[in-house]
């Protein structure tokens, strides 16, 4: 993990500086009477001006220390400003990994075991119109039924603008009926796509020798699908709901963006449009931290899925 992570931070250090423009041309854009010596030593402050291997390797001596520097904007520390959002983003994301989890792998199992029938066309119809909407779409359009229309939920942010003087239930349950819309969307499409891939899996797996020969010893059918058959089925769903992580975190940019939440994804996407260098670093070591302990998560749920991982030379 520490090789890939490291490849990571030189691969995206260098694109990063590589585009056009830098911090110190948004502090000086509405300061016309600036002139050249100024944006020059601006850039000598910041270390903008040293080649950028000696920028990179001034950041990762840093990073070693867990110092994402400050940022370039409000001259904030960004492990503060980080430490603030990122826990709203995890929290929007595991609770969209749990609804996919619980939802789809039934739906998935219920689809194959009765493959052609009215359930199977019925979900593969909603799942495929799932899959084919875009996020941004659906989220305009709960929030215009369930918002605008009913009334029922809100729109925007994470907490009400009085959130400070409710008690401790009221303060769960009105994070909770902020956050209904946002996971809703995010779970639209993940639900759609791994109840797809958990069909087909299982489809793959009821038709080997073995599940045969437990159907023929006279086997009850829900053993032979969630005992026999459901481990190995799990095994290419647990490699693709490790790969969903980070596909999790940038889909949480767009719906932090339309429902105003201030999570890593908005802070992420505010931070390109300033050209903040330290704030996009530091998001991108942290979706490649997060994305490569999914990977390992998964590596271990490999073990509880199949024996012959865990027991295997």
């Amino acid at each position: 993990m520490i090789p890939i992570l490291i490849g990571i931070t030189i691969i995206s250090f260098a694109v990063i500086h590589l585009a056009p423009g830098k911090p110190t041309d948004l502090m000086v854009q509405l300061k016309p009477n600036v002139d050249l010596e100024a944006r020059e030593k601006l850039n000598q402050i910041y270390g903008l001006d040293k080649p950028i291997y000696v920028q990179y390797f001034n950041w990762i001596k840093k990073l070693a220390r867990l110092d994402f520097g400050r940022s370039f904007i409000d001259n904030r520390p960004v492990m503060e400003k980080i430490s603030e959002r990122l826990p709203v983003t995890i929290l929007i994301n595991v609770l969209a990994m749990a609804i996919i989890f619980l939802f789809s792998i039934p739906i998935g199992v219920k689809s194959a075991v009765r493959r052609g029938s009215v359930f199977d066309k019925t979900t593969t119809i909603f799942v495929f119109m799932g899959f084919a909407a875009p996020s941004f779409w659906i989220g305009l359009l709960l929030m215009s039924f369930f918002g605008v229309r009913l009334g029922i939920l809100p729109v925007s942010g994470i907490a009400s603008l009085d959130f400070e003087n409710f008690t401790l239930i009221h303060k769960v349950l009105d994070v909770m009926r902020h956050l209904v819309l946002p996971v809703s969307v995010i779970s639209i499409g993940g639900l759609a796509g791994i109840s797809r891939y958990m069909r087909q899996s299982m489809l793959g797996v009821i038709s080997q020798d073995y599940v045969r020969t437990a159907r023929a010893k006279g086997l009850p059918e829900k053993t032979v699908i969630y005992k026999h058959a459901l481990g190995n089925a799990l095994l290419p769903i647990i490699t693709i709901l490790g790969l969903s992580v980070p596909s999790l975190i940038s889909g949480s940019v767009i719906i932090e963006t339309i429902f105003s939440i201030p999570g890593m994804g908005r802070l992420m996407f505010e931070s390109v449009f300033t050209r903040d260098y330290n704030v996009i670093m530091a998001g991108l070591v942290v979706s490649a931290f997060l994305t490569l302990f999914g990977n390992l998560i998964a590596d271990i749920a490999y073990a509880y899925a199949d024996p012959r991982i865990r027991y295997g030379k």
